[in-house]
């Protein structure tokens, strides 16, 4: 592992496949031997829990934090109970040590990010114009009068390439 992790970003508007870009990123990238982690921010309400369980009822029952653990995982939930949503430094730093760290969303942040855009988008109009950090478009259509490198979108590992290259990951440690 790095001393600190690289940082790249997917961007996109909704159903611009954007996740499934992330996925199989991920999955080339540990496939490297790389330790990547993932921080996606979300638009709206979301729960991890389900309803019932007790982590849930915890919750439910005003805890400011609820850490569920096992042998296999463990997840800390936090409420923000109106307090402002986290920076995405805040969120940065509870992650542990890895060599990549792939953002998904958090379309405003000054990290190097490429721009996913598929036909079934929702909205199709272009955010690189308008985002100087975002350093390449990934498309399952073809792009014309761009001035930033293009991907098939489903050319995961040239796209991991690019990603290796920009972020300067090193070779991972065996």
């Amino acid at each position: 592992m790095t001393d600190k992790p690289r940082i790249f970003g997917i961007s996109g508007w909704k159903n611009s496949g954007k996740t499934g870009l992330a996925v199989r990123l991920v999955e080339e990238f540990t496939r490297r031997g790389y330790r990547i982690s993932t921080i996606k921010h979300a638009h709206h309400d979301f729960d991890i829990d389900k309803v019932g369980a007790d982590s849930y009822r915890h919750r439910q029952a005003g805890a400011h934090e609820v850490a569920l653990v096992s042998g296999t995982r463990y997840a800390i939930m936090h409420e923000l109970r109106g307090a402002d949503e986290p920076s995405f430094e805040d969120i940065l730093a509870r992650l542990g040590p890895c060599d990549l760290v792939l953002i998904e969303g958090y379309k405003r942040e000054p990290v190097p990010k490429i721009e996913a855009r598929r036909l079934d988008a929702k909205n199709r109009e272009p955010l690189a114009p308008s985002d100087p950090h975002i350093v390449a478009i990934a498309a399952d259509h073809p792009v014309a009068d761009e001035f930033l490198p293009v991907f098939d979108l489903d050319d995961t590992q040239a796209i991991a390439d690019f990603i290796t290259r920009v972020t300067g990951l090193p070779q991972p440690r065996t």
